[in-house]
């Protein structure tokens, strides 16, 4: 496809480079304008047909702990999650855009500061996080306002936090509908019903009395005030209530089903320290009015009370519920944070993983898959330089507004991020003769065509069009595939020595290496050899831990080095063995007992692929 685009060398204008970073106009949004921009947000993403994310952390992982070209689906998935358990997100900016009949652009962008403060006293988000200098020192560069992020950013807790924290300050608020229960009712069901059908009844006849006597007689006050004790009468919002203890989800079921037709009588559920309810509240209402007006009353509240508690996970819940389609540079990344800080933490399996985000976002569409489309990747590490070359090499020219929104103050301009995705991804959907989005019945949808697009949560993925699998992808020229039963990991070699020279050292010592092998290095301390012919990788193991070896290779063993397969590999990422050096990693993996290395693993083959450069680049994608 790329061979037939049209390709201008000539100048031409681009928006995104004739317009002056101080005339963009983004919302900054801090704790103090978060509830009005939220009210703004929820129109402009209903209002969408895509929604751009961006973020800027404190950190990222780096040498052999970023995501490498010879990961697998799951060892890449291992990484990220390493990486969103440590560093902290700082930085959330948020562009829902939509797309005009001429496949211009109409974006609303939002820059959100976050910061996770304890503010429930609950030793939650979060007490402590990873930073790395360079990435502070990057922010500050780029006018990132450290200040206002610390003292006026937006707070959080994920859903499973919040979950916790209502139990802890027994501010739960049920749910009013109730579930028909399937089980047969039991002779114990009936006679607990009928029990607590007796005792609602006699506390509602005496309610009844209570409200009718119009004696005023002290001791007739002091009787009524013991009768409400014995009964376990009390009030909520002026209204009679009876609290019913229930040691079973059974019992409350019962309660509930009982209790659904009434007119005038509305159940509560009282949260225990488990989670589960430890008791019903029945509130008697005046009317069916009364009892209307109390529900929209309490659910109003709960509204009230979610927000203390969700904070900027209101936004996430926002694009979620919209179900637009995510526009991200960095799929696996930006949503193994997503995961962790908002939702809950992130799963032990790919699988699962995949699975939960699916739910959360139907739709994850990531540039760097299209950019492969057209060759671009390896030669874009980062937006703005994707944007140059792309304006520098297609006629692709693509108008975006930004309706008045705020006056950012002059000076450096933070957080365009999201804007610069808005502007990537319709550029190369015009490059690549992709329509976004598809009108029928008066709704839009994505693309056909870019529905391959969604949903690739492996960054080195060769094929987006294949099942989810565990095949890894390089983006560079002149890949070879490999099994991963082909790779094996060696360390323990002189210190300095290049891969040309370990593979040299590696071809004189053994016969095993007369065949056609590549050596690559993955850091100071550790390389892969690569055996081409299928059955050689294993045979070297095997020769490696038996008393037959000698010579050269004795002479290399003697000096200290070690191997293994990729099995160790796989088993070391999914434990968490995140040691500076990849050799003092494997070496702790080796050391593990032979339980824990085989625990919950099913041995798979993998594929991989490999290129023809001496050292494995580890810049960003």
């Amino acid at each position: 496809m790329a061979a037939s685009l049209f390709r201008s060398k000539q100048s031409h204008r681009s928006l995104f480079t004739t317009v002056s970073s101080s005339k963009w106009k983004v919302k900054q949004v801090t704790k103090y304008n978060f509830n009005e921009s939220l009210n703004e947000l929820k129109t402009h993403i209903s209002d969408s047909d895509f929604v751009s994310i961006s973020m800027e952390n404190t950190g990222s992982s780096s040498s052999w702990h970023r995501v490498l070209p010879f990961d697998t689906a799951e060892t890449a998935y291992f990484k990220a999650r390493h990486s969103a358990q440590r560093f902290q997100v700082l930085h959330f900016a948020v562009c829902p855009f939509s797309v005009t009949h001429s496949n211009n652009l109409v974006a609303h962008p939002y820059n959100f500061l976050l910061f996770p403060r304890d503010e429930l006293k609950l030793g939650m988000p979060t007490y402590s996080f990873s930073c790395q200098t360079s990435y502070l020192a990057s922010m500050a560069r780029q006018g990132f306002d450290f200040n206002a992020c610390i003292y006026d950013g937006i707070s959080y807790l994920s859903k499973a936090q919040e979950s916790v924290a209502k139990i802890r300050l027994g501010t739960a608020f049920p749910s009013l509908r109730v579930m028909k229960s399937c089980s047969t009712s039991t002779v114990a069901d009936m006679v607990f019903v009928e029990r607590i059908r007796s005792r609602i009844k006699h506390w509602r006849k005496t309610c009844e009395n209570t409200s009718t006597s119009t004696s005023t007689s002290k001791d007739e006050e002091l009787i009524s005030s013991l009768r409400n004790i014995v009964l376990g009468n009390e009030q909520f919002r002026s209204r009679p209530c009876l609290t019913i203890d229930v040691c079973s989800e059974r019992q409350v079921q019962l309660i509930l089903e009982m209790l659904v037709d009434s007119s005038d009588v509305l159940p509560l559920l009282v949260p225990g320290k488990g989670g589960t309810a430890q008791a019903i509240r029945i509130v008697l209402a005046n009317s069916k009015e009364d009892k209307d007006l109390l529900e929209r009353e309490l659910q109003n509240l709960e509204e009230e009370e979610n927000k203390k508690f969700s904070g900027f996970r209101e936004v996430i819940d926002l694009i979620s519920a919209s179900e637009k389609p995510v526009i991200s540079h960095n799929c696996l990344n930006d949503c193994t944070l997503i995961h962790s800080k908002f939702i809950m933490p992130l799963p032990q399996e790919v699988d699962e993983f995949v699975s939960s985000m699916q739910m959360i976002f139907p739709k994850v569409l990531d540039v760097n898959y299209l950019m492969k489309e057209i060759g671009t990747a390896r030669k874009a590490t980062n937006l703005p330089t994707a944007i140059s070359y792309l304006n520098n090499h297609f006629f692709a020219p693509v108008d975006m507004e930004i309706p008045d929104q705020a006056t950012v103050k002059e000076g450096k301009i933070h957080g365009l991020n999201a804007l610069r995705l808005c502007y990537l991804f319709m550029k190369l959907c015009s490059i690549l003769k992709i329509s976004p989005t598809v009108a029928e019945s008066g709704n839009k949808h994505l693309a056909s065509d870019l529905e391959d697009f969604a949903n690739v949560f492996h960054p080195c993925s060769s094929n987006i069009q294949e099942p989810f699998n565990n095949d890894i992808n390089v983006w560079t020229n002149n890949t070879r595939k490999v099994s991963c039963e082909n790779v094996v990991f060696v360390w323990g070699f002189k210190f300095g020595q290049t891969a040309s020279t370990l593979k040299s050292l590696l071809r004189a010592s053994h016969d095993i290496f007369s065949g056609e092998f590549d050596v690559k290095l993955l850091d100071k301390s550790c390389a892969i050899v690569v055996f081409w012919q299928p059955g050689l990788s294993k045979n070297f193991l095997e020769l490696m831990s038996s008393e037959e070896i000698s010579g050269d290779l004795k002479e290399l063993v003697s000096d200290g080095m070690r191997v293994t397969g990729y099995e160790t590999y796989k088993t070391m990422c999914r434990v968490g063995l995140w040691e500076m050096d990849l050799a003092e990693s494997l070496e702790r993996t080796l050391e593990s007992s032979q339980s824990d290395i085989e625990n919950g693993s099913v041995r798979k083959t993998y594929e991989i692929h490999w290129y023809n450069e001496n050292v494995i680049n580890m810049d960003d994608l």
